[in-house]
């Protein structure tokens, strides 16, 4: 079977979770086109950047939330959740960010 490209597709709004699925000041992460996404709700507020950490491979969903932030769970880097500024070493790369929106209670990531 062939792999999927999606090398030079077009951006799509995919769904990532039911908007009631994913608690305050909590995360989740999903998998599109090879993508591996976090999806964050702050206050009812959702927000998406890119699931791995730019320094080591961790998985920024089991990262610890503090208001806008999310501190990698490996090497306790912090990113702004609305941004994906690098705010402390060692992460000195920011995380990529995609555009949400809620639609009939759930969730949506622009994925491109």
């Amino acid at each position: 079977m062939a792999e999927e490209n999606t090398a030079g597709a077009a951006p799509e709004w995919v769904l990532a979770a039911g908007a009631h699925a994913l608690a305050s000041e909590d995360a989740m992460r999903f998998t599109h086109g090879g993508k591996c996404i976090a999806v964050y709700n702050l206050s009812g507020s959702f927000y998406a950047t890119s699931g791995i950490c730019t320094h080591e491979h961790a998985f920024m969903s089991e990262g610890y939330i503090d208001g806008e932030t999310v501190e990698c769970p490996l090497h306790q880097g912090l990113f702004n959740i609305r941004t994906g500024a690098a705010l402390s070493p060692p992460v000195t790369k920011n995380l990529q960010t995609f555009k949400t929106k809620v639609e009939n209670g759930q969730v949506y990531v622009l994925v491109e």
